[in-house]
Parts: C-alpha cells; structure tokens; sequence
C-alpha cells in the first residue's frame, strides 16, 4: 500500500490531522505522521518509504529527495514553497506543489493587526494616526496582496498596486488604482505591503532607492521574505529618515542593530505567524492532501511549481 506521509516540525492542529486522515485513508492508502522531529535522520527514515508527503516549513532538500526513492509528489501546505529543492525534485521526477491562497485571509488580517498597532504606538497611551485616508501600496497583486487590499478598503484607506503578472485590469476591477511601475508605488504610498516571492529576481531588491522615497511617516510591512530586504540599505533609510517605520512577519538578520538604534520604530513577530491561525493551519493540510489524491489518481499537476 502506498503511503502518505505528513512530516511536520511545526505540527498541523489535531484538527487538521483529524481531517487529512480520512481522506488519505478513505483513497485507499496509508497514512504516516511524523511530528516535532528534533533530527533529520527521523525524517531521512520516515520518507525512505513514502509515495507522498506534506510538509510545512520543513526543508525538503536535495539529501531527503535522494533517500525517498518512491516519493512521486512532495506539497508545501502554504503558499511560499523556497523550502523544497525543485532542481533536485525535478531530477528525481518529484512533482512539487503548493497550497495557494489558504493561508491567504489569515496572512490579510495580519498585516493589518501589526499596522494598527504600529500607528497607535504600540498602544503605549500616547496619540497615534489612524489608517483611514492613508494610501496602501500592494507590492504584488496575488492571493494574498488581494485580501490585504479587501481589508484595506474596509479600513477606508486608498489602495494601489503593482504587479507586472497581473493585468491592470483585473486590479481596477476591485476599486484598486493600478501603478505602472514599482517606483511609482513607493512614492506615492503611505504604507507598503510586501508579497514578493524570493527568488533570484527579488532578493535584496526593496532597496535604498525605493524605501528612501517613500511619503515622510512611510511605513514598509513584510510578510514575504527577509531575503528580498537589503538589510544594509534598510538600516541607512532607518537612519536617514526618523520618519521611517519597518514592521515584519520575520525578524531581519539585522535585529539587534534596529533594536538598538531605532526604538519605537520597527515590529517583529517573534516567529512566522502569517499563517498561524486555526483555520489556516486545517484549509492549507486538508489542500494539500486533496492535491496529492488529485495526482496520484488522475494526475491533476493544478499547482505544480516545478517544470
């Protein structure tokens, strides 16, 4: 009987385990977890005999592709998937695949919750500014750049996008004013949120340049990747400009430099919490094992991410 296997660090709910079972078993094929492993040789064992398996945050490197010689398919439960080696899943025929847009509500409220809080001053009892009237800058219109802006004009505040993959268009069609060029954006924006993939393209790309001129009280939120911030050109714009905020859903290698420069002026999640919601955490699992039936039955590739 083929097997499945959940490998989670950073486990599912019970919630989401009590959902996936079923319907891994209900396909006719075994079911494994492996949960809280502390060493990767537990998880090298586990998948030496897995035909499947979701993962989280879990690194699916070249080392644990080559000791899964039945893995057909490998789904990142979530939507950002830098954590799979793709070369080496294609190499060894693996199809890998993500789980877009069921973490995408969770990660919408959040950028707004850590906004709030940063224009109150971190509700410290003095007066902060409220987000109503203020231009949102969307960097990168996706699944998850849409719910922000959803939230956004809900808070009544004016939003904007750039996104070169997605037609100017689809975007006005949602009350949204579409800029043509990444420029644009950060000039004309009060707030930036960030949602670029991290890739060879990106990373180290929201720079001096861009930061730099952003209106005064600009404000950078980041619930993409540390590696698409140039951290040294981060902490210039910091010091050049006392106006600056920075808040991220992942604390920057540079965390204590702002820590000790820059107080009041920057937000740090302790860890990820984009997705971090109850109701994430099931709709992503219950995705990927639904995917991976898809595959392996009828050779559904919907959200294949290699070539």
């Amino acid at each position: 009987m083929k097997k499945i296997l959940v490998a989670t660090e950073k486990p599912f709910a019970k919630a989401a385990i009590d959902q996936i079972r079923p319907i891994v078993e209900g396909a006719g094929y075994a079911f494994a977890l492996l949960e809280k492993y502390t060493d990767k040789a537990e998880l090298l064992d586990a998948v030496k005999d897995a035909s499947a398996m979701i993962v989280r945050s879990d690194k699916v490197t070249r080392e644990v592709i080559e000791a899964a010689p039945e893995l057909k398919i490998v789904v990142r439960a979530g939507a950002g998937y830098d954590n799979l080696d793709l070369e080496a899943c294609t190499e060894k025929g693996v199809v890998a695949m993500n789980t877009p847009g069921q973490n995408s509500n969770a990660v919408g409220e959040l950028v707004l919750g850590m906004m709030v809080f940063m224009a109150r001053n971190s509700y410290n009892g003095t007066a902060g500014t409220e987000l109503r009237g203020k231009k949102l800058g969307i960097h990168a219109y996706g699944n998850v750049g849409q719910y922000v802006a959803k939230i956004a004009q809900g808070f009544g505040m004016e939003v904007y996008a750039f996104d070169p993959f997605v037609e100017k268009a689809t975007i006005e069609a949602a009350g949204i004013t579409a800029l043509d060029t990444v420029e644009d954006l950060y000039r004309t924006c009060d707030y930036i949120s960030l949602h670029i993939p991290a890739n060879q393209h990106t990373k180290q790309s929201i720079n001096y340049a861009l930061l730099s001129s952003m209106p005064k009280g600009g404000t950078l939120v980041n619930t993409a990747r540390k590696e698409v911030i140039h951290e040294e050109e981060l902490m210039k714009v910091m010091a050049d400009r006392p106006d600056f905020t920075y808040i991220s859903d992942i604390a920057p290698d540079c965390k204590a430099d702002i820590e000790a420069k820059f107080e009041g002026r920057f937000f740090f999640t302790p860890k990820k919490m984009g997705a971090q919601t109850a109701e994430a955490n099931i709709n992503a699992g219950v995705a990927g094992a639904n995917q991976i039936i898809g595959f392996l039955e009828k050779g559904d590739e919907t959200f294949r991410v290699n070539k």
